[in-house]
């Protein structure tokens, strides 16, 4: 048996795909005999359009890649190859994202890019990528698979699709099959029910299906009704659809990636000027926090919010056999949060082991400076701790299970640690004002030396988000993105079905006061690369020296005994009322208002609910932080983690 794995674009080059790389290794696992190609067409895809277009760069990929993901550009790209035209709704893609269109208006553009070349480079995509999708069609078909199978993630499924179309005008008998974050729930239903070239589609965990599906296309009775969360055609033709297992992947069952073919085309593609390759692995599956209580915003974890973690010695075992194999230091972990456990199992065998390794790991928001210092010792240079507000009533309003000072607090820590944090600002929740933004934002000068959200946007409903799946929460009414309009001809009640992103009537606060976050963000951002807050502390006293443009002051001491004591209290939150009391049993009654007053003055407070923090950082590396090692890893924000990508095809 021949199989070949797809990847295509707009999927992230930096990395391989961690679902085909699972597949792999799991299908020569089970079929010893089998021949198993990957195809990294997202790869080639950047050969293809340099050869054609020398300064498209890796700020032009990213576009299509991340920023527009939202507003589907990367996937609208490859409809004409989908319906064999090149002019496919080319009007009304203008009318409704075109530069003076208020849909686009302040997105992020690639570097340097105005709007109006962005979409010249958009339209001249879409008028020509159907030779590249007839090109690597060709080639797959050439190498006369049994099985083409695709992963699909955020902006390739329409890319896949005008490949698997093509592949089977050429091999009508070429089974394709489809998997992936793109084919959860009604989506993946929807896939196969409206495009008959899609032969399958697996929903859920691939492991679970996988197997099961080659199984039953070799067997001389085929059983796809036993596979769980396939897509099928029954004899009459008509598209079936088998329920998900309700046992996800017990963590021992989790297989090493095979990385091979990322790793040789990468060295070999036009993507190794434009960045350093990193590897991906994943130490647990679904998350802990959402068993719980599941974020109101976030559409992850389709296939099963059941949290699961591997052995800690087989995690580490898995992570240096890639990184030796492969030889690269950079790995990104895909867990949505990093298990707890871990930092009494994992991370300090991790650390003993000595092993020059960069991570990127997904953590709670929560930890505290201790737990933050076993992540560093481990080799960890960035975490993202999905912060996406520093006001504890909006938080409270997402279910985050953390405050606005807790957040500020991982942001502080982290900083003094030499930990970069990827982060973003999210608006838009039913229920909050424009109060929880302004309190917030008038505070943001305190914090310009420690690290900037990399985005600050609406919250989008997801598809298996709380806010889709409970009406009552406040967005009422939803309809498939304008996207999916334009990308796909299908009914309005499909594209309902096979959309991931969808339009609501926009919820809490106004554009008036979006713009002054962005704004009072941007200015964070310009800021930060010159800015230091941090202190030094002896027996005697506390050094603070300060460089952010925002206040005036360069050194300053605090040498009393009330001075010592509050700042070191201010080290966590701390109520106003519960600073009394405490400075109250140590010096007796002392008014620490006018202390409070002044340090708010000098920006070495937060405030938020009722409480307060120090936001200061300690000096040990202040100089090391401008050039960090894990600078290059925070260059993504997070909607270009792949956590959302199922371990399907």
């Amino acid at each position: 048996m021949r199989i070949t794995l797809v990847n295509v674009p707009w999927s992230p080059i930096g990395f391989p795909s961690v679902a085909l790389g699972l597949l792999k290794s799991l299908t020569l696992k089970e079929f010893p005999d089998a021949q198993v190609d990957v195809v990294y067409g997202n790869l080639d895809f950047v050969d293809w359009i340099t050869s054609r277009r020398p300064d498209f760069n890796y700020e032009d990929y990213r576009y299509y890649d991340l920023e527009s993901c939202y507003i589907g550009t990367g996937d609208w790209v490859f409809s004409s190859a989908l319906y064999h035209d090149p002019k496919w709704r080319v009007p009304e893609f203008l009318e409704q994202f075109g530069p003076r269109s208020e849909t686009v208006h302040g997105q992020e553009l690639a570097h340097g890019t105005t709007e109006e070349e962005q979409m010249q480079t958009t339209l001249w995509l879409h008028e020509h990528v159907e030779e590249f999708t007839n090109e690597l069609a060709e080639r797959i078909v050439a190498g006369e698979p049994d099985v083409v199978g695709f992963t699909t993630t955020f902006q390739t499924l329409t890319a896949s699709m005008a490949v698997a179309r093509r592949v089977k005008e050429l091999s009508p008998r070429t089974v394709t099959v489809f998997g992936g974050a793109n084919c959860e729930g009604s989506m993946g239903e929807a896939l196969h029910r409206n495009f008959d070239f899609v032969d399958y589609v697996v929903r859920g965990e691939g492991e679970l299906a996988w197997p099961g599906l080659l199984h039953s296309l070799t067997a001389d009775e085929a059983a796809f009704e036993t596979v769980p969360g396939l897509c099928w055609r029954d004899e009459s033709g008509s598209s079936v659809h088998n329920a998900v297992s309700t046992k996800p992947l017990p963590p021992a069952a989790m297989v090493l990636p095979h990385y091979d073919e990322y790793v040789e085309q990468f060295t070999k593609s036009h993507a190794r000027f434009w960045l350093e390759p990193r590897l991906i692995l994943e130490s647990s599956r679904g998350c802990w926090w959402g068993e719980k209580h599941h974020c109101t915003f976030c559409g992850l974890n389709g296939a099963s919010m059941m949290f699961r973690s591997k052995r800690p010695d087989q995690f580490i075992d898995d992570l240096v056999t890639l990184a030796k194999r492969h030889r690269i230091l950079d790995v990104m972990l895909v867990d949505n949060i990093l298990d707890m456990a871990y930092l009494d199992s994992m991370l300090p065998a991790l650390a003993k082991a000595e092993i020059d390794l960069r991570l990127m790991y997904e953590i709670k928001a929560n930890l505290r400076y201790e737990q933050l210092e076993v992540i560093s010792k481990a080799g960890v240079v960035c975490v993202q701790p999905g912060i996406e507000s520093l006001n504890s009533k909006v938080l409270k309003l997402m279910d985050k299970g953390v405050s606005g000072c807790l957040n500020v607090r991982v942001l502080r820590d982290a900083e003094s640690l030499g930990l970069t944090v990827a982060w973003a600002y999210l608006y838009g929740f039913p229920g909050e004002t424009d109060e929880d933004y302004a309190k917030v934002i008038e505070q943001f000068p305190a914090l310009h030396h420690l690290e900037p959200a990399g985005g600050d946007d609406r919250l989008a409903v997801q598809r298996f988000a709380p806010y889709f799946e409970n009406p009552s929460l406040g967005f009422h009414e939803r309809w498939a993105a304008p996207q999916y309009g334009l990308t796909y001809d299908l009914p309005e009640k499909e594209l309902f079905d096979i959309a991931y992103i969808f339009k609501a009537t926009h919820q809490g606060i106004g554009n008036d006061m979006a713009w002054k976050l962005r704004a009072a963000m941007d200015t964070w951002r310009d800021a930060h690369w010159h800015s230091q807050l941090s202190y030094f502390e002896t027996e005697e006293s506390i050094t603070l020296t300060n460089t952010r443009p925002g206040f005036d002051w360069d050194v300053i001491q605090l040498t009393t005994d009330v001075e010592i004591a509050l700042f070191q209290l201010l080290d966590q939150p701390r109520s106003l009322q519960y600073l009394e009391r405490e400075c109250a049993k140590r010096f007796g009654q002392t008014d620490i208002g006018a202390v409070i007053d002044r340090w708010m003055e000098l920006g070495l407070l937060f405030t938020d609910d009722g409480r307060l923090i120090h936001v200061v950082t300690k000096d040990r590396n202040q100089r090391f932080m401008q050039i960090r090692v894990g600078q290059g890893l925070a260059a993504r924000s997070e909607a270009d983690r792949p956590s959302s990508e199922s371990v399907a095809v």
